[in-house]
């Protein structure tokens, strides 16, 4: 019954900032990571920023320099600070978690998304 809901995007001009927020709920065991990835229309789903649980983070090339990811441990929430927005980071952005449940069993979250627009 764990339930992923991201909010935050919208429209923004170039070089415009955004912070998406994914908050968790229901019984998640124990995370293994957390990240963000965005699919756009015709392309594959790619991973744009993973907080493996106990270990930094990874970025996707194309958004180092430009996005921060960092979770909220005790409120189970994500957080993808986005700055100095670029047109191709128009997309459907969804939270991802990896988790454990109470059986040791791998088991993946995903959100519904939610959708970013850089543009004039």
């Amino acid at each position: 019954q764990v339930q992923l809901v991201e909010s935050g995007g919208g429209l923004v001009q170039p070089g415009g900032s955004l912070r998406l927020s994914c908050a968790a709920s229901g019984s998640i065991f124990n995370i293994v990571a957390m990240g963000w990835y965005r699919q756009a229309p015709g392309k594959q789903r790619e991973m744009v920023a993973v907080i493996p649980s106990g270990h930094s983070s990874n970025y996707a090339n194309a958004v180092k320099g430009r996005f921060t990811i960092s979770r909220d441990n005790a409120k189970n929430t994500l957080y993808l600070q986005m700055n100095n927005l670029k047109p191709e980071d128009t997309s459907v952005y969804y939270c991802n978690v990896v988790a454990r449940n109470d059986r040791a069993t791998i088991e993946t979250y995903w959100g519904q998304g939610t959708q970013v627009t850089v543009s004039s």
